[in-house]
């Protein structure tokens, strides 16, 4: 079972192509939104362990040039309408 965080990024650049590559280029970054609102954006993360989305968060995230703050979400329980799992087999 993968460990799930939505972690909200206000920046401090505007440059959201260059940070939104930047976060895709680690590991366990699945997906980056550009959001509306108190926040810039939100990035989804999807690791095999609360030990590597510690590691993710303090080594390379909030370390992501143009980033200014974050507050991470973890998801303690997925729904969806199709395996969740299956669908990110092989993330890592």
């Amino acid at each position: 079972m993968l460990v799930s965080a939505f972690v909200l990024i206000k920046v401090e650049e505007k440059d959201l192509t260059k940070i939104t590559a930047r976060l895709l280029a680690c590991e366990g970054v699945k997906e980056v939104h550009v959001v509306a609102g108190e926040y810039d954006m939100v990035a989804v993360i999807r690791v095999s362990s609360n030990a590597k989305l510690s590691a993710l968060l303090t080594e390379q995230v909030i370390h992501t040039p143009g980033i200014l703050s974050t507050k991470t979400l973890i998801s303690l329980q997925s729904k969806a309408n199709y395996d969740i799992d299956s669908v990110f087999a092989g993330a890592e």
